[in-house]
């Protein structure tokens, strides 16, 4: 552990920026989740509901999971491509 603020604010910078990888996809994945679970639900109690509604909601939801899925891996390929080198000399400027 070092003391050096320098290198913590390099090394928080970085984490905020592999954060920020695939946020988006993160997101959309769990608002399709939850509309994916709502058609199930409304599909499943509601009476009379067509159960083409089932297949739509599981649907969704592989959808929302292909969502996280796919920003998990953008975020590996982002920190392989980007390590984090705490001997980098900090930018003058």
């Amino acid at each position: 552990m070092t003391d050096d603020p320098a290198q913590l604010a390099r090394q928080s910078a970085y984490l905020d920026s592999m954060r920020a990888q695939g946020r988006p996809a993160r997101f959309a994945g769990f608002i399709a989740c939850l509309l994916g679970v709502l058609v199930l639900v409304l599909g499943r109690f509601r009476l009379g509901g067509p159960p083409w509604m089932l297949w739509t909601g599981v649907a969704i939801v592989g959808l929302g999971w292909a969502l996280f899925i796919y920003a998990v891996v953008r975020r590996l390929a982002w920190i392989r491509t980007h390590p984090f080198d705490p001997n980098v000399p900090e930018p003058h400027g």
